[in-house]
Parts: structure tokens; sequence; C-alpha cells
């Protein structure tokens, strides 16, 4: 495949390689010449239907390559290389070099962790039964977790019935059966101006609007949702929120702003839809916000960053009354969760596992976040127990100049303008959780050396 330009149809699994494939192949057989502009992140994000995310790392890999420039102000064109240099970092040898991946949000790879799968794999290997193996009930899986599935909700903050609950696999399916089930073609949801790029992509799928509101340190202003409310009139149905630390900027909102913006939202009686991917890891934590707005509130949280990647295991809070509505739409697209993920799970909360895995989860990721802040200073949002850090650039800084200056010395991160719903200042996103503390501290440093402002 070397024609230009991409079509959907172009583009296979992993998406971004999948994508930096393609664009070289075009490269190399003369569809793409010398001086050649890319489209931009977003249009041909647009384009191909996939996440602004995806091109942004298919982009870094046709800069690491050296196929592709960016330039401050203009964009990313195609370099002047003789024939021979043509060649993918994944087929040369350059890719044994060592690369400190900063741009995946994970949480940290634990001894407690393997040995947590290692031992439940093994003491469950002789006693799964056929409600494990062969059940295709959702009805049956849902009741069987259910009290698993209350009682990590209360660890969350919020008491709620089993009829208010929906276990999916994963925070994103949750996500997506939430907007299903809320809101319609066309209708728009209020954002923060920086929000999560899953959000973005189902939106696009579903076809609904994104609309940033205006924030300040706090979090999102409720006066202003209040006001951009008024103003759509009627056609901004829901409000999404990430208050908890998991949002593009790690900010952790709050009391006094959740009860603000909860009250905004029962006064507009737009849709609460709270993402709380990282649950109970924080240590002390305001209550959700979906407790103040139970009739009109979507909670969504999970298992994948508190406690193993493998563990994808998701829990839906709903509006009374709604339970059949919402488990229809995630029928039609998951079914049920995962019976053996779910077992696992389980498996690791009664016998205390989960316990261990975040008291040790907190102490690491308390040390990655002050050796953070250290190194790159108060540029570096972030909390302790956070995943990731926001670190803003010098206005005269552009985020691609950044990320091509860092992916030359093997570090990866993620643009801002991958979360971005309205204009925003230069900042990339910096995730603590990959490899061992030393890698993190001379990724980190590496990143220092970058910008002489640091």
């Amino acid at each position: 495949m070397s024609h230009w330009p991409l079509t959907p149809e172009d583009i296979t699994r992993p998406a971004y390689r999948s994508l930096a494939q393609a664009i070289a192949a075009a490269i190399s057989a003369g569809n793409l010449r010398t001086g050649d502009r890319l489209p931009t992140h977003r249009q041909l994000a647009w384009e191909l239907d996939v996440s602004v995310q995806t091109v942004s790392r298919a982009y870094e890999e046709l800069i690491r390559a050296d196929l592709v420039v960016g330039e401050v102000g203009r964009g990313t064109f195609v370099n002047s290389l003789p024939p021979e240099t043509l060649e993918t970092p994944w087929h040369s040898t350059a890719a044994a070099l060592p690369r400190f991946d900063l741009s995946i949000m994970t949480p940290v790879a634990l001894p407690e962790m393997e040995q947590a799968w290692t031992e439940s794999l093994s003491r469950m290997s002789g006693q799964l039964g056929p409600e494990i193996i062969h059940e295709l009930r959702p009805e049956q899986i849902a009741e069987r977790y259910a009290d698993m599935a209350t009682g990590w909700l209360a660890r969350c903050g919020l008491v709620v019935g089993k009829r208010r609950v929906l276990i999916t696999n994963g925070v994103t399916p949750a996500m997506f059966v939430a907007l299903s089930s809320a809101l319609i073609p066309g209708d728009i949801i209020a954002t923060e101006g920086l929000t999560t790029h899953t959000l973005i992509q189902s939106a696009r799928l579903l076809n609904l609007q994104l609309q940033g509101i205006a924030c300040d340190e706090r979090g999102m202003i409720p006066e202003a949702l209040v006001a951009a409310a008024e103003e759509s009139a009627g056609q901004m149905k829901a409000v999404f929120l990430m208050p908890a630390g998991a949002g593009p900027n790690p900010r952790v909102m709050d009391k006094a702003r959740r009860d603000a913006l909860a009250k905004a939202a029962l006064e507009t009686g737009l849709t609460v839809l709270e993402s709380d991917p990282l649950g109970p890891l924080p240590a002390r934590r305001a209550p959700p916000i979906c407790g103040l707005v139970p009739r009109q509130g979507f909670y969504f949280t999970g298992l994948t960053k508190c406690l193993s990647p493998g563990l994808r295991l998701g829990f839906l809070v709903m509006p009374e009354g709604l339970f059949e509505h919402v488990t229809s739409r995630h029928l039609s697209t998951s079914w049920m969760a995962t019976p053996l993920i779910a077992e696992i799970a389980r498996d690791w909360i009664e016998r205390g596992t989960a316990d261990r895995i975040l008291a040790a989860h907190r102490v690491e990721l308390a040390a990655r976040n002050r050796l953070a802040q250290s190194i790159l200073g108060p540029r570096c949002e972030g909390g302790l127990h956070n995943l990731h850090r926001w670190l803003h650039l010098p206005p005269q800084m552009e985020e691609d100049t950044f990320m091509r200056r860092a992916m030359e010395q093997n570090v990866a991160v993620a643009a801002g303008a991958g979360f971005a719903v309205s204009d925003h200042r230069p900042a990339v996103r910096l995730c603590l959780g990959a490899g061992g503390r030393r890698d993190l501290e001379r990724a980190l440093r590496t990143l220092a050396k970058v910008v002489p402002e640091f």
C-alpha cells in the first residue's frame, strides 16, 4: 500500500503503526514528495476516523525515522532523505535503542501485581466451575459479582444498590454505555477545555458535540457552565467531569467546587457524566459529584489504572430507574463483563490483595511524583498519587517541537493537542507508570534538557 491520500479502510491495528507504515510507503513510492505538508493531527484523525492520539503517535514514529520533520508554526513536512534511509524504526536497527514511553497512562508494574496474578491463576486453575467457563447469561454474571461491585464503589465514596450498577469490561466501555444511554445524536456535552481522548473519539462515533467550558485552578467554573447551558437553547444535555486527578490536567477538585458544580447541574437539568479511573488510589478524596445528583448522574470507575492493566473491569453507576434502559445498551455492544476477569478481581478484593497493591502503588507513585517535581519544577503539575503530570511548555515552544526533540532522545510523550476541545496553552502529558524508577529519572532529566528554561 503506497497510495496517497489514505482512506479509513487502509488502517489496521495497531492503528498508529499502520498509519505510519502507510505514510512511509507513500513517501518511498514518491506519492508524497520532499517538502509536502502532511495534514494536521486533527484533520487526518477526522479523515481516517481515528483518534488524534493515534495520528500523533504515527507522526512521532515518522519523525523518529527522519521521514518527516515538524517546523514551528508551519506544520509537519516530508523530509529530504536519500532512498536508503527510508526505513521506519520498527524495521531498523534504531528500534533496538532504548526508548522510554511516557505517553501511555499505565499503573506502575509492581512486583505485588505479578505475584497476585500468579497466585490467583494458580489457585483458581482447578476450581473454575461452569458458571465461569460456560455462563452466557449477563444477568447471572451481574448477580454473581454484584456485592463485589457495590463494595468497591463504597471505597470510592458511593453507596448504591445493586440495581444501579452495571459491570463492564473497563472504564471506556462504561463511558460509552453512559453516553449512548443519556444522549442522542446532536446533543452537546460540556467539558473542560482538556479532556480524555477516549471521550473525544466516542463523541465523534455517537455524533455528539463537545463544548469546552472555562476553568480556573480549581477546575470547571460553575457560573460558566450555567451560562453555556442557557446559551445553548436546550441543546446542551450533559456535563463530563474528571474531578479526581485522571484528566489531562491532573488537578483534584475540592469539595466546595464539586458541590457548586452539582448545584449547577441541578439548576440546568444537565446529566452529570463523572469519570473516575483512579478509583480509591488517591488516599484522601472528596466524595464523587454523582453522589449529590443521584437522579441525573452517571459515574464510572474501574480496576485497570489502580490495580493492574490486565484487570479490565469497570463499574457504571446509573440514575435510579434506568437499569433496563442502560443494560440494553451494554448488551448491544459488549453483552457482559468477562467472567474470568471478574472472578480474579473478586479474589483479589476478598483476600486483601487489592488493598496491598493499592498501598504499594501509593508509595511508589508518591516517590515518582516527587521525583518529577524536583526535576521539572513548578511547570510540571500533578498530585502525590497521580499516574501522570501535565508539563506546561514555554509560550514560544510548540508541542510538536518539544515532542520531536524528546523523540530524538528516545523519550515519548503525549501532546496536549490530543486532549484539547478548545484552545489551550502548549503542554504535554508525562505518564509516570512505565519502567523502573531509575529509568524514569533518566527520562525526566532528558526532558529537562530539551527546554533550557527548565
